[in-house]
């Protein structure tokens, strides 16, 4: 099964973007978010899963065409994402992956990596259009977001961490935690034992953990299907 690459209305403008959709039938709607790398092959790998397991699934490229060669580029990449162009993205990203026609819910569940977990948060606080947030690892320094909204919206987090993770560490899993759950959110908190940053990663060989992979890939889904209610009417 293999997804397309799609554009979709941004405020006068466009985003492009990555749409896998099931075969046949309809499912829960899912945005998913890139690491700093970019829109990158894995990225766009991780739609075309969910598809297999019955999601439509759409990935905004939140770098507009570029992408990282290298750490630094990455790096580069991050820290010159611009937050309020951002936001529009996702905004977008949530409402046309919605409103597909293989999209049985009227909320869309998020998940992202790295960069994109933390822009996943972001978008959950943002958008009344989410139900659902997946965080894996999240970090951003410029991204700051409002998780009273969480509360206020109704939406429940799934943080996944990594033990030997020294970009985002469990302790910092567990701050967040503490400041959603403090606010009157919903926090599921795992931190995988024995695994580094970006273990869900199956094209990084030197960080990437099977097992855990596997069992954060279960643990995603069970989440998502039990958190973005079917469309009505």
């Amino acid at each position: 099964m293999q997804g397309r690459h799609i554009d979709f209305p941004v405020d006068g403008g466009t985003c492009g973007g990555y749409l896998a959709a099931p075969v046949e039938g309809q499912g829960p709607a899912v945005i998913v978010l890139q690491e700093w790398w970019g829109l990158t092959p894995h990225i766009e790998d991780v739609c075309d899963r969910f598809a297999r397991e019955g999601f439509v699934a759409l990935a905004p490229d939140l770098y507009h065409g570029e992408r990282a060669s290298g750490p630094d580029d990455a790096g580069r990449l991050m820290m010159a994402l611009e937050i309020a162009r951002a936001s529009r993205d996702l905004r977008a990203a949530a409402q046309r992956v919605t409103r597909d026609p293989a999209s049985a819910t009227a909320k869309a569940g998020v998940i992202g990596f790295c960069m994109g977990g933390q822009l996943a948060l972001f978008a959950a606080c943002e958008s009344a259009e989410i139900g659902a947030c997946v965080d894996f690892y999240g970090i951003h320094p410029k991204v700051r977001p409002d998780l009273a909204a969480l509360a206020r919206n109704g939406t429940p987090v799934l943080g996944i961490f990594a033990e030997k993770d020294a970009f985002v560490t469990p302790a910092d899993g567990r701050d967040l935690a503490a400041r959603v759950r403090a606010v009157g959110g919903r926090f599921e908190l795992h931190v995988y034992p024995n695994v580094d940053h970006a273990f869900f990663n199956d094209t990084r060989p030197e960080v990437h953990d099977s097992a855990a992979a596997q069992d954060a890939w279960q643990r995603t889904l069970r989440f998502l299907r039990d958190n973005t209610s079917r469309r009505t009417g």
